[in-house]
């Protein structure tokens, strides 16, 4: 199975490498003994991130999810980088293809299935919803120093 692999590490950052998209369906990601879903990687718990969680996953043509699901209190993003398929949010269906993001409210109820030819890659990222706000957004602070390489 394939695994993640740190790049670079010290107190302020952590780097980490999934490899090539078109090698996440190398990957399993195991729920328990009888849960395994192929073609998906989290990142976040390996990154040491403490605001949210991602993951890379690979739909090859004619799978899906198989489940539905919602989240108690997380948002979801979801980024198509690849491919083509449908995305289903509370009973709507409607079409996905590279390029696109869906947002889903923690009580969306959702699933995601590759009806195209090719594989469907996306990367969905999963933090606390409702705590953004105008504050936020200004919170980068730009210093008055030079870049150097």
């Amino acid at each position: 199975m394939k695994q993640v692999k740190t790049v670079a590490s010290a107190t302020n950052f952590k780097a980490i490498n999934v490899g090539k998209l078109n090698e996440v369906s190398d990957y399993v990601l195991e729920l328990g003994p009888d849960v395994k879903i192929p073609g998906k990687v989290f990142g976040g718990q390996a990154l040491g991130a403490t605001g949210g969680e991602f993951s890379f996953q690979v739909f090859q043509p004619g799978t899906e999810t198989g489940f539905l699901h919602t989240h108690k209190t997380h948002e979801e993003l979801y980024f198509f980088l690849s491919g083509e398929g449908q995305f289903q949010v509370d009973g709507e269906i409607f079409p996905v293809s590279e390029g696109c993001v869906v947002r889903v409210a923690p009580a969306g109820v959702r699933s995601v299935r590759n009806n195209g030819s090719a594989p469907l890659i996306m990367l969905c990222v999963q933090y606390k919803g409702n705590t953004f706000t105008a504050d936020d957004a200004a919170d980068g602070v730009i210093l008055n120093e030079p870049v150097k390489w």
